[in-house]
């Protein structure tokens, strides 16, 4: 979806200020966050791409004065209302509602290993590739309503194939909960030049990985 979080090529915003030494975390509770996050994905409810489009959800002027941790909280809570393990009256108050069913969180200790490696979004799927290393492509110049991995400032833009990863769960309807869907994912080349004009150096490229159906040939 087009939103204030796909902020590649916008203006406005002034220097990316990179921080020296930066932590993981700034403050604790961020690292509270993290583990909250982590543990209730143990319950299996939603998937990476639901989880990136939640956070999508927050209204712009939220979303920029946001912290990084502020945002995966917002999203968190918005997905814990949606598939029911809590209501918006429990949020507000704190409280579990009068009679509310207990349920035991399925993550234990011997799971936590697993958990934080993640989930592979390769696929065993025999799909033979459209496109070839080598092969010029061009984005899709197209504005869906739900999530999407291709940002706006590639759509309608050349480029060139450099790598086909192989087959990966497709995240634009796997955020929905219409299925994997499982495309190939390639590696696009996508000059400078091409994307930000004649005042973007001709020494520089961007690199994105795009799936398939993104694509049409060049």
């Amino acid at each position: 979806m087009n939103g204030i979080h796909d902020m590649g090529g916008m203006h406005g915003f002034g220097p990316v200020r990179a921080e020296d030494d930066e932590p993981v975390f700034h403050q604790a509770w961020e690292a509270r966050l993290f583990a909250v996050r982590h543990a209730l994905g143990a319950w299996g409810r939603w998937n990476i791409d639901s989880s990136r489009h939640a956070r999508e959800l927050i209204p712009p002027a939220d979303y920029l004065r946001m912290s990084y941790y502020e945002r995966w909280l917002a999203g968190l809570l918005t997905q814990l209302v949606e598939v029911g393990l809590v209501t918006h009256e429990e949020l507000s108050s704190g409280r579990p509602a009068a009679g509310a069913e207990k349920a035991t969180p399925p993550l234990h200790a011997d799971g936590l290993e697993r958990l934080l490696a993640g989930s592979p979004s390769t696929r065993d799927v025999a799909l033979d590739p459209i496109y070839v290393v080598g092969d010029r492509v061009r984005a899709r110049n197209i504005h869906p309503t739900g999530h999407t991995r291709l940002p706006r400032y590639a759509r309608g833009k050349a480029g060139c194939v450099v790598r086909d990863h192989g087959v990966h769960v497709f995240p634009d309807t796997n955020a929905h909960g219409q299925g994997e869907q499982p495309q190939r994912l390639y590696g696009i080349r996508f000059e400078a030049t091409e994307l930000w004009g004649e005042a973007a150096s001709s020494r520089e490229a961007v690199y994105l990985d795009l799936w398939e159906s993104y694509l049409v040939r060049a």
